[in-house]
């Protein structure tokens, strides 16, 4: 019997979502964790952009007990949560043109890397911009967006494409557009959001996805252990010294 109290709802609405990205996005999650492993076993590097709340789930991949160490976060001035103040303003840095080139130009990302991109909506200047121009770098994009939002939006770049177009793979988080799972007829907005629960969960899957895959091909995959546990700190000082020249968080 369900739970019908708020907290029971959402989380039933959370659990359904779940289902969805396991059964519908199966072949999507496979291929996006091979493309990974291919990435690591080809001696290329990987890199996570999120904006405001999509940051979130990027950061999540990063430097992370049972990670891939090789996962770098891509830093944007502003973008990284709502650390920046006001926070209005990393809404509007979304919608600036040409900001992701800047980033681009001045980031270590090169032919050969993958870049995974999480923006829920998809239609904002900025995600399309650095799928666009980071592909013609020869990077492999990963996209992590609802693709409702292409239908049911307008894009708010000047090509009025989405991520989902200029993608080498897609992910749909299957997130309904306002990315609100509860409605009450006493609250005067839908509330409750799950994004960050379905889009950090897909992530999680590819990454299972490309560990598993690198050891079934033989190579050990350089995963991260806990400092929490013991020899946790050594087993990390191995891996981050094993791949110092692909990691550059800690630069």
């Amino acid at each position: 019997m369900s739970d019908r109290t708020p907290a029971g709802q959402f989380l039933d609405a959370a659990i359904d979502l779940l289902r969805r990205i396991r059964d519908e996005e199966a072949g999507p999650i496979e291929a996006a964790g091979t493309l990974i492993a291919d990435t690591v076993a080809d001696g290329g590097r990987l890199f996570a952009f999120g904006a405001g709340h999509s940051s979130l789930a990027a950061q999540d991949v990063v430097y992370r007990a049972g990670g891939l160490a090789l996962m770098n976060l891509l830093p944007v001035p502003g973008m990284v949560g709502v650390d920046v103040m006001p926070a209005t303003l990393g809404s509007a840095l979304e919608r600036v043109d040409g900001l992701a080139t800047v980033v681009l130009e001045t980031s270590p990302l090169r032919a050969g890397d993958t870049l995974v991109i999480v923006s829920l909506s998809g239609r904002n200047a900025l995600p399309v911009e650095m799928a666009m121009k980071a592909r013609e770098l020869g990077v492999r994009v990963i996209g992590v967006t609802s693709v409702a939002y292409a239908t049911r939006t307008t894009s708010r770049h000047s090509s009025g494409t989405y991520l989902k177009d200029h993608c080498d793979l897609v992910l749909d988080s299957r997130i309904a557009v306002g990315d609100a799972e509860l409605t009450l007829d006493n609250v005067p907005a839908p509330f409750a959001p799950a994004s960050t629960v379905v889009t950090s969960a897909l992530l999680q899957a590819v990454m299972a996805t490309a560990a598993a895959t690198l050891a079934d091909r033989g190579v050990e995959p350089p995963l991260l252990r806990s400092g929490n546990v013991d020899g946790g700190h050594e087993w990390n000082a191995r891996v981050l010294e094993q791949y110092g020249d692909r990691i550059f968080y800690q630069r």
